[in-house]
């Protein structure tokens, strides 16, 4: 009797056990999906551009865009208006973003300057996105004047601060392919231009103030005070195109 109690006891014993080590494995498998479509989730290319219209953008500190930003050819392309304007229209996104990887193609007219902004914020007392948020300079650098007072103005640059490693351009009239990379968790940020790596800076801390006390920027109260905000695409009254924008989330 004795014996079958021992043998029964030994049989729910190593029973537990498996369960045990089943239900284990079990949690283990999901806790490793759920962490794996976490990544895969974060490392998601999101479409900032369907190629289509304008939906998901918005005018900067307004609630409509005029026909200056128009959709031609699967690009977003803007076109002052003739004659005197009252004022600028920047094209930003209506979603924030803090930590990101963007990467579009962008065409600049002959003679021409834009820039795309990150961390802008809208506010009244703001009139231009570039009074938040730093720019990374779209330029004609062999036609634009901007290119002659200093390299931290041409295209590729934060604008203002850090100058490319090299003029890695197209002409104008031709597409170039531009990653940007703002991570404040790494504190790094970088710009690829056609495939070159022309710009590397932090995005906060002391080093990151150092380089805006020396630059156009350093009596703006809100200029880079903000880890978070839109993405804007300038307009400096001159023609230029943006296609094939997208974000991956850092």
């Amino acid at each position: 009797m004795k014996r079958l109690l021992l043998i029964g006891c030994s049989v729910l014993a190593l029973t537990a056990c498996k369960n045990e080590k089943k239900e284990s494995e079990e949690t283990k498998v999901a806790e490793n999906t759920e962490m794996e479509n976490s990544e895969e989730k974060q490392g998601e290319w999101q479409e900032l551009f369907n190629g289509k219209n304008l939906e998901g953008w918005k005018a900067f500190n307004s609630d409509s865009i005029s026909n200056q930003w128009q959709v031609q050819d699967g690009a977003i392309a803007f076109k002052p208006s003739e004659g005197e304007r009252k004022g600028t229209e920047n094209l930003i996104t209506k979603e924030e973003f803090e930590n990101f990887e963007l990467s579009l193609e962008w065409k600049i007219s002959e003679g021409g300057n834009s820039g795309i902004m990150w961390a802008v914020q809208e506010s009244e007392k703001y009139n231009e996105p570039y009074l938040t948020g730093p720019e990374i300079q779209v330029l004609d650098n062999e036609k634009h004047p901007d290119a002659k007072n200093g390299l931290n103005r041409t295209a590729g640059a934060l604008y203002d601060m850090v100058p490319p490693s090299e003029d890695a351009t197209k002409p104008a009239g031709e597409w170039n392919k531009e990653v940007i990379h703002i991570d404040h968790q790494e504190n790094i940020g970088w710009v690829k231009l056609n495939g070159v790596k022309v710009t590397e800076f932090p995005v906060h801390g002391d080093e990151w103030k150092k380089m805006v006390s020396k630059s156009k920027f350093s009596e703006w109260e809100g200029f880079g005070a903000s880890r978070k905000g839109h993405i804007a695409l300038q307009d400096h009254s001159d023609p230029v195109w943006y296609r094939n924008i997208k974000i991956k989330q850092l």
